[in-house]
């Protein structure tokens, strides 16, 4: 897997111009869950991977753990 800071930034890469609060509301989470995750202070738990990685449309695999991939 990756390390939380490059996780963060493909999350943040991901989320664009859409707010943290769409973005929480649509996977059910908080806004401030949503800006640890970006900032890599934490990585997502294992059901909040899936919710993510649907909600932009990518494999669990993309985002969390393929190194070559790019968003």
């Amino acid at each position: 897997m990756l390390d939380a800071k490059e996780i963060g930034c493909r999350l943040r890469e991901l989320r664009g111009n859409i707010s943290r609060e769409t973005v929480a509301d649509a996977v059910g989470i908080s806004v401030s869950a949503i800006s640890m995750y970006e900032n890599g202070e934490r990585i997502p738990r294992d059901v909040v991977k899936v919710k993510l990685a649907s909600y932009y449309g990518k494999s669990v695999q993309e985002i969390f753990f393929d190194e070559k991939y790019h968003v």
